[in-house]
């Protein structure tokens, strides 16, 4: 056996007696937040299509006709050939959504972190990470080669000290954090972090890829803080809004930029105009409709009501159960019941913190809703 294959077999096997091996299913998605797997069909709530836009036939038409248009793909990066006009235009809408003087898009959410964070970050800067952050800012802080400082989750006492401590040694400082954390659903206190990056001179940071299209009729996290001084305000547009993508809203200098300096923007190939042609379509639906975006979190705090669970922040709801076997056991009786639950396990969360993940959608029936807590409650009670 060659070295590499001997290396890669051992590394499995050491996966699969911790049960944290992972395996691609193929799953077909369809409308109503259902899914296909297996030949079953299943509701599913692992889906971050919390508001079913991939699905909804106007997304669906906007994407097939800038495919006919425009093509399947953009050829080349954007400042070469690739910078399909529907990009300019998708940028214009997001810009307005958050409030922003402008915005620039990238081919995903993990490519915008990872070209953001470097562009304003290098070895005479310092970010500050809150420790539940995702793993793409923890990429982009790495990739930046500033000192990357760690601050306990959620905690803006703890990151004013760390803050008094180091941010006298750097040029720049940037603090990073979720908006909603997709784990665990909660939400940062980002009038605190805001400001308490304000009186330290550091660049705020939020990623809201849980939070738009959900939060602050659709304008996402930001929004439930107007006072708060955002600078950096990230997202994708592959969850509430259906389609495939990321972003960056801000001021048009940084903006300006990121289009020059950003290496996930200079170097990869420009978003597919169907992609950007579904996403405008979404944001058509959100504006016109502002109290459809509650819906996702509605139907997540009838959930945690009725299974007995602290109340839902976000449309996230998470289940810890503790161990990867217990988490691997409880989604496959859910899944025996007709609910695709999918299980939660290190090192995407913290070891013995496994868990059911739990994403609502508007398209779930409150009744499945309430059926499924039934069926959570005693895994629920039985940690209590």
């Amino acid at each position: 056996m060659h070295s590499l294959d001997a290396f890669a077999s051992g590394k499995l096997a050491a996966l699969e007696a911790m049960s944290l091996r992972r395996r691609l299913k193929p799953t077909r998605r369809l409308p109503g937040a259902v899914v296909e797997r297996d030949g079953k069909r299943m509701l599913s709530f692992s889906c971050n299509d919390y508001l079913g836009l991939s699905q909804h036939p106007a997304v669906i038409a906007a994407a097939q006709a800038a495919v006919a248009e425009h093509g399947a793909g953009s050829g080349a990066s954007r400042l070469v050939t690739g910078d399909n006009p529907l990009i300019e235009e998708l940028e214009q809408r997001l810009a307005r959504l958050k409030g922003t003087e402008a915005c620039v898009v990238f081919g995903s959410g993990y490519l915008a972190n990872t070209g953001v964070i470097p562009t304003f970050a290098g070895k005479q800067d310092v970010v500050f990470v809150d420790e539940l952050a995702h793993a793409c800012i923890w990429a982009g802080a790495q990739l930046s080669g500033a000192k990357v400082v760690s601050f306990p989750h959620n905690d803006s006492d703890a990151l004013a000290e760390l803050l008094a401590e180091h941010r006298g040694s750097f040029r720049h400082a940037i603090v990073a954090t979720d908006g909603v954390f997709s784990m665990d659903g909660d939400v940062a206190p980002l009038d605190w972090l805001s400001a308490v990056c304000e009186a330290n001179d550091a660049w705020l940071l939020v990623d809201d890829a849980h939070g738009v299209g959900v939060l602050g009729d659709g304008k996402g996290t930001a929004a439930l803080f107007p006072e708060a001084v955002i600078p950096l305000q990230m997202g994708t547009l592959s969850k509430a809004l259906g389609s495939y993508g990321g972003y960056l809203c801000a001021s048009q200098s940084v903006v300006d930029f990121l289009k020059t300096r950003a290496r996930t923007v200079v170097y990869t190939t420009g978003l597919p105009p169907a992609s950007a042609a579904a996403a405008i379509a979404a944001l058509d639906l959100i504006e016109a409709d502002p109290a459809f975006t509650a819906e996702p979190l509605r139907k997540a705090r009838l959930f945690t009501q009725a299974a007995g669970l602290p109340r839902a922040e976000s449309p996230i709801v998470p289940v810890i159960l503790g161990e990867a076997d217990a988490a691997l056991a409880a989604s496959a009786s859910l899944e025996a019941e007709g609910f695709l639950v999918v299980a939660i396990r290190p090192p995407t969360v913290p070891a013995g913190a496994a868990r059911l993940r739990l994403a609502f959608s508007a398209e779930h029936p409150d009744e499945e809703v309430l059926r499924l807590a039934a069926l959570v409650r005693p895994y629920v009670d039985a940690k209590a």
